[in-house]
Order: structure tokens, then C-alpha cells, then sequence
């Protein structure tokens, strides 16, 4: 014998069907209608998030590494967030250049107020000016993934990378030369 389910007739002419009521067929059809799904694009935009947040690591490594205000975890977010902001919103944006310039515009102007935190100015030097650049740049790296800009991305962290490692030995012998003019 079948078991018994909610809803179902134990006796009768009828026994083994399920007898359900219009609302209930409708509700049982909303829950199990998943076209809502054909919409539902999570890999490609798993990719795009992983790939910004992987492109970010190395700048939040080396910012880590000269103990900055910003490391490890503020490069990668401010790569993934820039990266979403371009995503979830591209459906809105999709006849409208003007509206995706605008959101853009947003981007450059949230990151930048976030790299103004990272700048300090203690006594007569300011400190902080290339790990605010860097977390512009990184933001700009986010944005170019989410645009699906890779190769735009690419460069940005790769010239970033550069800077940051090959020009920092380069100011802090120029600030060490300054010290000894003194």
C-alpha cells in the first residue's frame, strides 16, 4: 500500500490521488516554477568576481608586507565590490551608456574617498599617497573585470605591481640620501 500524504484520500473511489484545491495547485506551482533561473548567470559572474579579487591579491600582499594602512583584506574587497557595483547593475544599464558613466563616475569617487582615509599627514611629510593610489588603481582593476575589460584589468595590476616593487626601493634611497644632506 502507497503511504499516506497530506492531502490525500485514504478511503473511497478516489484512494491514492491527491485531491488539491485551485489555491493550493497554484501555490504548489510558484514553488515549483524555477524560470526565475533563466536569468540566474552565476558562474560567469563567479568567474568575474574571482578573477577581480585574484588580481588584487598581489597589490594586498605587498601593502601587507610594508606593514600600510591597507592590505590584505582592503585590496581584494575594494576589487570585488567595484567588480559587483559594475555587474548588478548591468541588466539597468544595458541601453543606456550614460547611466553605466554615471555608476563608473560613483565607483571612482567611493574609492577614492576610501584611498583619502589611507593618506596621513604626520608633522611636515604626508604618508599614504601610493596605498591610496593603489586602492584607486585597484578599484579601477574591479571595474574593468566587471566591464569585462580583462586585458584593461591585467595591465592595471600589472603596472601596479611594478610601480610598488620597483620604484619603492628607488624613494626610500632618494629619502635616505635626503636624510644625509641634513
Amino acid at each position: 500500500m502507497a503511504p499516506f500524504f497530506f492531502g490525500q484520500a485514504s478511503i473511497g473511489p478516489h484512494a491514492g490521488r491527491a485531491r488539491q484545491s485551485r489555491g493550493s495547485r497554484k501555490i504548489k506551482e510558484a514553488v515549483l516554477d524555477f524560470s526565475f533561473l533563466s536569468d540566474f548567470r552565476i558562474v560567469p559572474h563567479l568567474v568575474a568576481l574571482s578573477i577581480a579579487y585574484a588580481l588584487a591579491l598581489p597589490i594586498a600582499w605587498n601593502r601587507e608586507q610594508e606593514e600600510r594602512s591597507a592590505g590584505l583584506r582592503t585590496f581584494p574587497l575594494v576589487a570585488l565590490a567595484s567588480c559587483g557595483f559594475i555587474q548588478a547593475t548591468e541588466e539597468l544599464v544595458k541601453t543606456s551608456p550614460e547611466a553605466m558613466a554615471r555608476i563608473v563616475e560613483g565607483l571612482i569617487t567611493g574609492v577614492g574617498f576610501i584611498g583619502g582615509g589611507a593618506i596621513l599627514k604626520i608633522g611636515s611629510s604626508v604618508q599614504g599617497t601610493a596605498t591610496a593610489a593603489s586602492l584607486w588603481a585597484t578599484g579601477a582593476i574591479g571595474a574593468a573585470v566587471g566591464l569585462g575589460s580583462y586585458d584593461v584589468a591585467v595591465t592595471i595590476a600589472a603596472f601596479t605591481m611594478l610601480t610598488l616593487k620597483l620604484l619603492t626601493p628607488l624613494k626610500q634611497e632618494g629619502q635616505s640620501e635626503e636624510r644625509k644632506d641634513r
